[in-house]
């Protein structure tokens, strides 16, 4: 019996349309916008000036602080400004502005293909070059990877964990990258195994990417330590503390950190990512993108680099649709509409979904019958009705008591109402709301 985890989920449609299409180059854009933010923490900060000279793999901004990660010019060129530009979220936030001349990379990348097996530096020589490279998590919380292999003092790891399930209906990034690099990510989780001083790795993989599962179960069988755990098709089986549920059988405690589990989770285009940074010298500066949707000419897979408009890939994939109703950054269950199409692509840009009319359209809502689906769906184990309902009155207070921190926003919830309520929408309006609370208090302290 395949493996899942224990509470709530949902199986949206899958609509895996750009699926086994090949990894495209992108083309390089006529400007790039590097956004400073790309990554959970504080926004990094511009070690760039307007008129300078940068190459690819010229780092552009250091971390702001603990939880942060530097960026890296995906391009060569100069630096045209250093100004604010609408992201993803709708929200100006800063970014570095550099004018393409040429395709000059840093000397110190290897850029070969080369497949460096060995990596003979200590535990802590990987985690700075890891540091140094940028690398964030790449399945959509982009939470930067060196803080992740450094855990509390208090905990220990057991393990690490590969999010290679790609739960969200039409993203197909990480299928293909495990089709055409299952190597270099079989070396990235040796050395990710490594960093946290670990014998033993998982790779969890949904069963409706059968290939995926052989190629990179083939590829484990020479490498020491590392096992592909078959997964049950469930959403949201991607979410770090689901994935622990399934694959090791223990669950994160309300408030804990999943390292308190013993499992270190990194997604599979980590993987890779690390890979390319202690073996090759290569900072994060481009990353697979899944353009798609029912009504687009081509949905494909591009390796793009950070800061390429979306409107660019939207063209190379036979443009907007006449039937455009809604612009997804991401997936359609956790993705978040965007405000415009010149939008930058930025390190947690997992795809591009180009909804139709019909698709995009919600159903009219309906005052809420009871029925208790979304507290069934919700993979926390929480009672969305209530928190919603809560968030709607105002009454953040009781949205606390009811931990409605331990929301991980998947839309399970939204997904499965008859009612047609925008739960989520209110959840996360909540979870806002009772953060800033939260933060508050802190300050105060």
């Amino acid at each position: 019996m395949l493996k899942t985890f224990s509470i709530g989920g949902v199986h949206p449609q899958e609509n895996k349309l750009s699926a086994h299409q090949p990894i495209i180059k992108a083309d390089i854009p006529a400007k790039a916008v590097i956004l400073l933010g790309q990554h959970i923490g504080a926004p990094a900060k511009p070690i760039v000036a307007k008129g300078d000279v940068v190459k690819v793999g010229t780092k552009i901004a250091e971390p702001g602080g603990f939880v942060s990660a530097a960026i890296h010019s995906s391009v060569s060129g100069k630096v045209a400004k250093i100004d604010n530009i609408i992201d993803a979220s709708g929200y100006p936030k800063p970014a570095i502005f550099i004018d393409v001349e040429g395709d000059e990379w840093e000397e110190t990348i290897d850029r070969s293909e080369t497949l460096v097996k060995e990596c003979t530096l200590s535990a802590e020589e990987i985690v700075k070059k890891i540091a140094d490279a940028g690398i964030v998590g790449l399945g959509g919380a982009c939470f930067p990877t060196q803080v992740k292999l450094c855990p509390p003092p208090t905990a220990k790891a057991e393990c690490v964990i590969i999010n290679a399930v790609e739960c969200e209906p039409y993203l197909t990034a990480d299928h293909q990258l495990m089709l055409e690099h299952a190597e270099e990510i079989m070396v990235g989780v040796s050395i990710l195994m490594k960093a946290v001083k670990v014998n033993k790795a998982f790779i969890g993989i949904e069963n409706n990417k059968p290939d995926a599962i052989q190629v990179m179960t083939k590829v484990a069988s020479t490498y020491a330590g590392i096992e592909v755990v078959p997964l049950k098709v469930r959403y949201p089986q991607g979410g770090e503390k689901q994935l622990i549920d399934a694959v090791i059988k223990r669950q994160v405690a309300s408030g804990a950190l999943p390292i308190s589990t013993g499992a270190v989770v990194q997604n599979v285009g980590t993987a890779f990512a690390v890979y390319q940074a202690v073996q090759k010298n290569k900072p994060l500066f481009e990353r697979v993108i899944s353009v798609t949707g029912k009504s687009v000419a081509k949905p494909s897979n591009f390796l793009a680099r950070i800061g390429t408009p979306m409107q660019q890939l939207i063209d190379a994939c036979g443009g907007l649709p006449e039937d455009t109703g809604k612009i997804i950054g991401g997936g359609p269950m956790m993705g978040k509409a965007l405000v415009n199409t010149e939008v930058p692509t930025a390190k947690g840009s997992s795809g591009i979904l180009i909804m139709n009319k019909k698709e995009a359209k919600r159903g009219e809502q309906q005052p809420c019958i009871r029925c208790a689906k979304c507290v069934t769906a919700c993979p926390m184990g929480l009672e969305p009705y209530l928190l919603s309902a809560l968030a709607e009155n105002g009454d953040f207070e009781r949205m606390e008591i009811e931990k409605t921190m331990d929301c991980i926003e998947c839309g399970s919830c939204q997904f499965t109402c008859p009612a047609n309520r925008p739960l989520t929408d209110y959840c996360r309006l909540g979870k806002a709301k009772v953060g800033a609370m939260i933060r508050a208090r802190q300050a105060k302290k």
